[in-house]
């Protein structure tokens, strides 16, 4: 219901001033040249192959006068043979142009296409984690995917077939004066008060095909969150809700495509009302004019076949330029995302880091991810090189911000955070992710082999080190026993493994990394005990000599880090080791105990202390209301 009352709130958001088509295309230029200039070669011989075409194409009109006014009416039958032979000549070079054209422009608009696609992609791939945030999956792929298939008809046969109608119908005024020049400016009054009135059609259209992309963006992008969440869909019995909100998308979208069809259907009406007010005029016209002995028959039917290549553009801008207004409006779209700022392109960050040692400090961090609704308040720290930091805290208290700072996803917004001295804000990112190795508790697999997700780390890594990772990771316990082994395809997001295997996957795959700084977000919290006390030795491993961040709500798995910060509000309230807090005897240790505290596990049941019932990804422990009060009285004892 919440997705449904959104997409209609987006329905329903006031659209931006209207910018004039000139505007527009200022704006889209520099877009546009980028595109055509490096196609010139292309262009200027697809327009070229027009103008041979639309020359030929002529022949046939221009010899229906000779035809009928020379050889029929003056006997001369020796021009019969070349003009027929001419006919002929032109129709096969118009073939042969037309089947060049269209091989040559489409091939290299759908080159175009594929270009765009990839440059995109790789834009997107590089902006920072908050534009993620702001902008569902399904929607990227939709500005990845379709926007850009519209500039087809900027580059392929569309536009220079427009560009041929005007050519040709600009001849064949000439021609047309030539005749008649009373029929003419008859005809010619009608098109331009056409032409002007499919000028504001356009600049009223445009928005529905720009609206349209954005509904299609919303629908595909909650069908493609229906599809990956399918089991938590069919888990709350919940298909009618997603068929119902997809519906409700899909009949926006109809509506749009109904109000475009509309609108397309009304030029095409009134293109064909204008084509039988000028027929009839030059209907009336014209006898008027053979009976007066001004005009020829021959000249009469040559003047009708050259009057159909004058309105034929207007019928072509009917259909070609609702195409092109459609890819003006794609490119917009496309230019948006375009127009968003990489994160590696921050002039601040010149800085390349060498091989680093990992001491990671955290001086006075202030951090907001909205003005005025700050979630970091003053938090310093030091982590030295090849030591473990531990997290812990309620949900929403901060330390997954802390862990998207280290990994500069986000910078802060006061204070200072530095890598071995150098601070983190000024650094290249591709020269200190590379040396940050990340084991979130959301496990994320591809649609691929064990082995192809493991050494997504390290792509030039041989069989062996691969092989040797999944050994310290106990992955080779269950990838053994697969019939493909470690070819083995896991399916999207890993679905045909367990929670337990994709997580050795995971830590697996970090191993190979060889990171010198590590974090590691509830990275047991997909095992059960045993799987947890398998790959101990793993984690052991791949914490050596590196320096570790770990979030973790089970306690027991942090009890030999080497410092502990209590996170709470946004604030570091308490920092020390295990024993250190213990004895401290204030906010850890109301925590551990909650889990293996003397006092609670008087009234848990056995084996319900060692893990803690979390609320949601990060939550604290959930006990029964007499628990709670049980354990308030023994505080206060």
């Amino acid at each position: 219901m919440y997705r449904r009352l959104h997409l209609e709130e987006v329905e329903q958001k006031p659209d931006k001033p209207k910018r004039s088509q000139s505007e527009r295309l200022r704006e889209l230029w520099p877009d546009l040249r980028e595109m055509i200039l490096p196609r010139r070669g292309i262009l200027g011989l697809g327009f070229m192959l027009m103008v041979i075409n639309r020359l030929c194409g002529l022949v046939l009109p221009l010899s229906t006068k000779f035809l009928i006014d020379d050889v029929i009416n003056r006997g001369r039958r020796q021009l019969l043979a070349p003009l027929v032979l001419a006919v002929l000549a032109a129709t096969l070079i118009q073939g042969v142009t037309s089947f060049a054209l269209t091989q040559l422009l489409s091939k290299a608009a759908q080159r175009l296409i594929a270009d765009l696609r990839r440059k995109v992609q790789q834009h997107i791939g590089r902006l920072p984690i908050v534009y993620y945030d702001a902008n569902k999956s399904g929607v990227l792929v939709s500005r990845i995917m379709t926007d850009v298939e519209g500039v087809r008809n900027l580059i392929g046969t569309g536009l220079v077939e427009f560009v041929g109608g005007l050519m040709t119908a600009v001849i064949a005024l000439f021609v047309l004066l030539h005749y008649s020049p009373l029929m003419t400016g008859l005809t010619a009054l009608f098109v331009i008060l056409f032409s002007y009135a499919l000028k504001h059609a356009f600049s009223n259209i445009r928005p529905i095909f720009r609206e349209r992309g954005k509904i299609n963006a919303e629908v595909t992008g909650r069908l493609t969150e229906s599809l990956g969440g399918v089991r938590v869909v069919k888990g709350y019995h919940a298909e009618s809700r997603e068929a119902e909100v997809f519906a409700g998308g899909v009949k926006r979208l109809l509506d749009n495509v109904l109000r475009s069809l509309t609108a397309i259907s009304l030029m095409s009406l009134s293109a064909t009302v204008l084509m039988g007010v000028v027929g009839a005029i030059v209907m009336f016209v014209g006898a008027h004019q053979i009976f007066s002995g001004r005009l020829l028959m021959g000249e009469f039917v040559s003047f009708t076949a050259f009057l159909a290549f004058l309105i034929a553009p207007v019928f072509q801008v009917v259909g070609i330029g609702t195409q092109l207004s459609e890819a003006f409006a794609g490119l917009e779209r496309t230019r948006e995302v375009l127009r968003e700022r990489p994160e590696d392109t921050d002039p601040r960050r010149t800085v390349a880091l060498g091989p680093i040692r990992g001491e990671v400090v955290f001086d006075r961090v202030g951090f907001s991810y909205e003005a005025g609704k700050q979630v970091l308040f003053d938090v310093s720290f030091l982590a030295e090189p090849g030591t473990v930091t531990a997290l812990v805290g309620p949900s929403g208290s901060g330390k997954s911000t802390i862990i998207s700072l280290i990994a500069a996803f986000h910078a802060p917004l006061e204070g200072v955070i530095t890598v071995d001295g150098v601070d983190l804000s000024t650094v290249r990112l591709d020269t200190y992710r590379t040396q940050l190795g990340v084991v979130l508790q959301d496990t994320f697999l591809f649609d691929g082999t064990i082995e192809e997700n493991i050494a997504f780390a390290r792509p030039e890594a041989t069989k062996e080190e691969i092989l040797e990772a999944c050994r310290i990771a106990r992955v080779d316990e269950f990838a053994e026993n697969f019939e493909k082994k470690y070819d083995t395809v896991v399916g999207e997001r890993g679905v045909k493994l367990s929670g337990g295997q994709r997580q050795r996957v995971s830590i697996a795959r970090a191993i190979l990394a060889d990171p010198r700084i590590l974090i590691l977000d509830e990275a047991t919290s997909s095992l059960d005990s045993e799987s947890e006390a398998l790959i101990q030795e793993g984690l052991k491993y791949l914490m050596k000599g590196r320096t570790t961040f770990v979030i973790a709500h089970r306690l027991s798995t942090i009890r030999r880090a080497d410092q502990i910060l209590v996170v709470e509000a946004g604030r570091v309230l308490e920092r020390g080791t295990h024993e250190s807090l213990y004895a401290l005897g204030g906010r850890y240790w109301d925590l551990y105990t909650r889990q293996h505290g003397v006092e609670s596990n008087l009234f848990l049941a056995p084996g319900e202390g060692d893990t803690m019932a979390e609320d949601g990804a990060g939550g604290e422990a959930k006990e029964p209301a007499a628990i709670t009060e049980a354990m308030r009285l023994l505080r206060g004892r």
